[in-house]
């Protein structure tokens, strides 16, 4: 194996470790998320670039499913992140900036939950839809990295993964998402 390779793996293998210190958290957003399927609420998701992709792994995984062995219905999850008319209309006559929160004002009610995410925290259209879904009153999750930005303090659950370098938030997000998916289908569905 050669130097940076390792040196590579060793760094994915630390944060994926350091997971298990954010259990409390990532039991609170399973509850929140819980809490608004069972109140009848929807999840509203939003990133940019890999987050982007992540917001629509999340919300292909609620409304199909994730264990095979659970034969469920689908769980109302949208990404914000899919509809190229409105991402380019928003950003032509709104500015990029306003894209999600634009969207947020249209389908976003009392008691839905917004899941933000982004590895800095920085992304001024993510802040915008944050603020916007707080007037909404929408439950904020964020799912974050570094040390959380500005995106932070906007969030009634963060979850924010222990590393500096991108590629290893991103893993992180993915694996716990992945976790809070399957939680989520096998708490709202039990037995089925």
């Amino acid at each position: 194996m050669s130097n940076a390779f390792e040196k590579n793996l060793d760094g994915h293998i630390a944060v994926i470790s350091g997971i298990k210190n954010l259990q409390p958290e990532i039991d609170n957003l399973l509850e929140a998320l819980s809490t608004a399927v069972r109140s009848g609420h929807k999840i509203l998701l939003a990133g940019n670039g890999g987050s982007a992709a992540d917001a629509q792994h999340i919300a292909t995984e609620l409304i199909i499913r994730l264990s095979k062995d659970v034969q469920r219905p689908a769980i109302p999850a949208i990404a914000l992140t899919t509809d190229s008319s409105i991402l380019t209309a928003g950003g032509n006559d709104i500015g990029f900036d306003n894209v999600f929160a634009r969207q947020v004002e249209g389908l976003g009610r009392k008691g839905d939950l917004l899941w933000l995410i982004s590895t800095s925290g920085n992304s001024p259209n993510l802040i915008k839809a944050a603020r916007k879904g707080r007037a909404q009153g929408c439950t904020i999750a964020g799912l974050l990295g570094r040390d959380g930005g500005p995106l932070l303090d906007l969030c009634d659950h963060a979850i924010i993964a222990p590393s500096d370098n991108t590629q290893y938030i991103q893993e992180a997000h993915m694996v716990i998402y992945h976790y809070l998916c399957e939680q989520l289908e096998r708490t709202i569905y039990p037995g089925k």
